[in-house]
């Protein structure tokens, strides 16, 4: 009887051990689902980065996800989107994606809007819709709607510019910005690198040669226009106050090109100097309305630091070294100016 008891016994407890083995089987398939769910590889390397546009919901995220393969188990990252609250905190931006992130961290990322920013460059850039070109395709924003804030009057002016002189709030240099920036809030930064740039040491030797921020970057602008040697700029920059001050003519040859909007021009004729614009200097005395291209850092220095002379023309040299003839005196001039039409003529350069 004893042993039958115990036999029993034995056979219940086998039961509690299969019953058993197969509830921990049970539990670890669960949990690895869950790690897998929530902590395992999932992020391919089908793209770099995950683009998401303002005003998108979860729907639009899913469905760019699911369209470009960003992750190799739609429905768990959906599930766990769900279970971690994404849908309802989904954020614009420009995302880096790294192979084998899991959806915790990835979902994580994109909640918090841990976007990369981009880098925008810019410099020599002659026109507002070249920028806003260059601008747009770094940023979710187009370019007409960078163009249409530049050429607002009642916009630009809540900053101080008009559309004429609005080019001058934009200083040559490296920035990094979010992608999803507006145009509104590209503006707003660009005012704020323009405001920091603007240093009070500058401000004040603005005011010293009497010339206001913006008509200092104006005159940079045709310095920059005339000097391909970066240590001419302070004589050239020297030579245009002078003439400014004895309220003479600026003539300068890159405002002509620019009011005749024809930047392949290598020579400057005579009917170009009479093209009607505000921009051309040899029609009409002091600055133009504006800059005739982005001004650079180097250029602005060297009006705010302009060499002290007499010098009242230049030339472009004629062996076409990129430098310049600078002349008191209007005989002296004539003769140099002579020199570079005759090494045009040899040159054949006839416009």
């Amino acid at each position: 009887m004893a042993t039958s008891k115990t036999n029993k016994l034995s056979f219940k407890s086998k039961i509690f051990i299969v019953l058993g083995i197969l509830f921990l089987i049970m539990l670890a398939g669960t949990a690895f689902n869950y790690y897998m769910k929530y902590f395992g590889p999932n992020v391919t390397d089908n793209t770099n980065y995950l683009y998401i546009r303002t005003g998108s919901d979860f729907d639009d995220v899913y469905e760019s996800i699911r369209k470009d393969e960003v992750v190799k188990d739609s429905i768990s990252f959906r599930n766990a989107a769900d279970n971690m609250d994404y849908p309802s905190k989904v954020k614009p931006g420009k995302y880096r994606l790294t192979k084998g992130m899991s959806n915790r961290s990835f979902i994580n990322m994109l909640k918090a809007g841990n976007q990369e920013p981009v880098k925008i460059a810019f410099q020599n850039v002659r026109l507002k819709e070249t920028l806003a070109g260059m601008v747009s395709k770094k940023i979710e924003t187009d370019s007409a709607s960078i163009s249409h804030l530049l050429d607002s009057a009642a916009f630009v002016g809540k900053y101080g510019f008009n559309t004429d002189n609005v080019y001058t709030m934009f200083i040559p240099n490296s920035y990094e910005i979010y992608w999803n920036t507006s145009a509104e809030k590209f503006f707003t930064r660009m005012y704020d690198e323009y405001n920091k740039f603007w240093t009070q040491e500058r401000k004040a030797r603005a005011e010293k040669i009497e010339l206001s921020p913006i008509n200092v970057s104006i005159l940079a602008s045709i310095v920059d226009g005339e000097a391909l040697m970066d240590k001419e700029m302070p004589v050239i920059a020297g030579l245009y106050i002078n003439r400014l001050k004895k309220g003479m003519k600026l003539e300068a040859d890159p405002t002509v090109i620019f009011a005749a909007k024809d930047f392949t021009i290598r020579r400057v004729l005579n009917k170009h100097l009479r093209i009607s614009s505000s921009y051309n200097t040899y029609m009409y005395k002091g600055l133009p309305p504006g800059p005739i291209g982005m001004p650079s850092i180097s250029a602005i220095d060297a009006v705010l630091n302009y060499a002290n002379h007499d010098y009242l023309y230049m030339c472009a040299k004629e062996d076409f070294s990129g430098y310049h003839n600078f002349a008191t005196n209007l005989a002296q001039h004539t003769i140099n100016a002579r020199k570079f039409q005759q090494a045009l003529n040899e040159r054949n350069i006839k416009k």
